[in-house]
């Protein structure tokens, strides 16, 4: 999964109408300038410190350039800081952004100042593992190649106890999936913002585990595809257990909130009001911004597939949306 999403996003632009998929802020304005000004409430609620803005796997950067603007509506303008491998979207990212600093790794990010990170539909991108029930227990479930063929076999058989309690005995052909990449990047920028200060606001589909599903998919051309067919040439992402990101963020010492519906956070946040001032001030759009409100933030919609959680700093403030 990571080999073939490493040579999908270093190869192409996915996003937009003429890509695979469309994000929340492709969709609508009102998404990133809604972060924004979370970011500026929860400085201001620290006392204005020369933060950083950071950003996971920014797409175009679309987020960011209407998170700034809105920023900079309230005298902030942090130094802005991407987290991006693909040639491709570093491009795109230095149209919209100009003046960003980009890093391959969290581990070059600035160790001098607070850092308010955002990743939005990042961690569905990272690479997962599966176990699988089969009769004679619970195996790591592998890919195997056959002709030419891709295709998921059960491998070696693993220990119970590195399951759950609750989901060992569940009927075979039951999955659990956990992503150690994750996990591992979770806990890294929370020791940074542990000792650095500030937040990170995490969006994603995603669930509060531990739970059974296998949610590995694959999109192209904004519909569903067989995972296992040409490996590279399509989005390949799970759902995030966002209960086990939270619990990696606290084993480092920080507080975290949530999860929340990203159809809470966006209510929370003023979206309702934002798309009224959208819209009179652009009357023939009015429908429009109408839809995209309700598609970010309706819950048969956006509004409860994803879900939002926040990491602070020790006493840093709670953020807006996590009361």
């Amino acid at each position: 999964m990571g080999a073939a999403n490493a040579h999908y996003y270093a190869t192409r632009d996915p996003l937009g109408a003429a890509g695979d998929f469309v994000t929340a802020p492709e969709i609508s304005q009102m998404f990133g300038e809604l972060i924004g000004l979370w970011c500026a409430d929860l400085s201001d609620r620290a006392g204005r410190p020369e933060i950083a803005w950071v950003e996971l796997g920014p797409g175009r950067g679309t987020l960011a350039a209407d998170a700034l603007r809105a920023m900079a509506t309230v005298g902030l303008a942090p130094p802005v800081h991407f987290v991006e491998t693909s040639p491709v979207l570093r491009t795109a990212q230095s149209q919209h952004v100009p003046h960003a600093d980009w890093h391959d790794s969290v581990a070059t990010l600035p160790a001098d100042r607070p850092l308010i990170v955002i990743a939005n539909e990042f961690f569905d991108a990272l690479p997962i593992h599966q176990l699988v029930r089969t009769i004679g227990g619970w195996h790591e479930r592998l890919v195997a190649c056959q002709d030419l063929l891709f295709l998921p076999i059960a491998g070696k058989q693993v220990p119970e106890a590195i399951l759950p309690p609750e989901l060992r005995e569940a009927p075979p052909g039951s999955i659990v999936e956990t992503s150690p990449a994750s996990v591992a990047i979770m806990r890294e920028l929370s020791a940074r913002i542990v000792a650095q200060g500030g937040a990170a606001l995490v969006i994603d589909y995603g669930y509060e585990g531990p739970a059974i599903g296998d949610t590995l998919q694959a999109v192209r051309a904004h519909g569903f595809v067989n995972p296992f067919e040409n490996p590279g040439d399509h989005d390949l992402t799970a759902h995030v257990d966002m209960a086990t990101l939270a619990i990696a963020a606290q084993a480092e010492g920080a507080v975290a909130s949530g999860p929340v519906t990203q159809g809470v956070l966006l209510d929370t946040l003023g979206i309702a009001a934002r798309a009224t001032a959208l819209a009179a001030a652009a009357p023939d759009r009015a429908a429009g911004i109408a839809a995209d409100r309700e598609r970010l933030a309706a819950p048969a919609a956006m509004g409860d597939l994803f879900k939002a959680i926040a990491v602070t700093a020790p006493g840093w403030p709670t953020p807006a949306g996590f009361a």
